[in-house]
């Protein structure tokens, strides 16, 4: 596992709400591809924003990793079992395209492992929208 984070999501109740309150502190530049996520381009990371409807037991928070083939997505979860971590969600095919699974830390920490065709992963680890 790279010594990254990708992507911080924090589970919402009112995606609308939420949104709103993080733009009127100055985010800008939401992609909003459906009614249960928004993504903010974070410097070199990704913060986002779910619903509980999105199915990521929010409230809460989920830390990720972004990999550069479904194959990576596979070696890490099973890298993480490994080191004693719980695979919470298997991998799969997602329905906007992309291939994702998650595991909990020793503490329950849940990151999510995803290859994201649509996102660029910069040479030094760096997401970018």
């Amino acid at each position: 596992m790279d010594q990254r984070i990708s992507l911080v999501t924090l589970g919402v109740t009112d995606l609308a709400r939420a949104r709103g309150f993080y733009e009127t502190l100055g985010w800008d530049a939401a992609q909003q591809p459906d009614q249960e996520v928004c993504f903010f381009q974070a410097g070199g990371m990704v913060f986002g924003l779910w619903t509980a409807l999105g199915g990521h037991g929010a409230p809460g928070i989920e830390l990720a990793q972004n990999v550069r083939s479904p194959d990576e997505v596979d070696a890490l979860l099973a890298d993480a079992e490994r080191a004693g971590g719980t695979v919470v969600r298997p991998a799969r095919r997602m329905d906007w395209g992309g291939y994702s699974g998650a595991f909990a830390d020793l503490d329950g920490y849940v990151w999510e492992v995803a290859h994201n065709p649509g996102w660029t992963i910069a040479e030094d680890g760096s997401v970018h929208l």
